[in-house]
């Protein structure tokens, strides 16, 4: 089991320190502008969240960051992340998401990497600090390392970059998934 906690917390703060006028500004995740990364952090916590409590709801795919109080309902989201994901039964198992056959320990690691990832893509482009627990950083990496180079979808991360081998683990992250980590936008 991974504390998904405080990758949400970090999150949290991130989105507390969005301004209006960064939803339309460029992120380090390339396709999308910041408003576009916070509506798919939205639908990422929310996603995770209906497998973990055994739900077949859906999640709003609406454009979260366009509605008004859209930081209390992605926040809110997060938060239910978090908390659906703090026990030891969810991990196990296998989920019920349409077309996957991927375990519930291998989303709950999805969730951790997306957070930990596009948390940093918004601190990046938006100049917030960003920092999380080394035991968090720990269990991303080791993820990461293995998922990435093998993900069933390819496409969803850059081509990753060179880091020395005593990097960081947050720049270790960061280049496993093709981000630049003194990029900031």
């Amino acid at each position: 089991m991974i504390d998904l906690n405080p990758a949400c917390g970090v999150m949290i703060e991130g989105l507390a320190g969005v301004a209006d006028d960064h939803l339309t500004g460029p992120s380090p995740c390339t396709e999308y502008t910041v408003g576009d990364l916070i509506d798919h952090v939205d639908l990422v916590a929310q996603g995770p969240t209906s497998l973990a409590l055994g739900s077949r709801e859906l999640p709003d795919t609406g454009y979260s960051h366009l509605k008004p109080g859209w930081r209390d309902t992605v926040t809110q989201h997060v938060r239910a992340l978090g908390k659906a994901w703090d026990g030891p039964a969810v991990w196990e198992g296998t989920g019920n998401v349409p077309g996957s056959h991927l375990s519930n320990s291998t989303w709950g690691k999805i969730a951790l990497t997306e957070f930990v990832v596009h948390g940093w893509d918004i601190a990046a482009a938006t100049g917030q600090p960003f920092d999380l627990p080394e035991q968090t950083l720990q269990a991303c990496f080791e993820h990461v390392a293995v998922f990435v180079p093998n993900a069933p979808l390819p496409d969803l991360w850059g081509p990753p970059l060179e880091v020395p081998p005593d990097a960081a683990l947050l720049d270790r992250i960061l280049a496993t998934t093709g981000r630049a980590p003194d990029r900031r936008d």
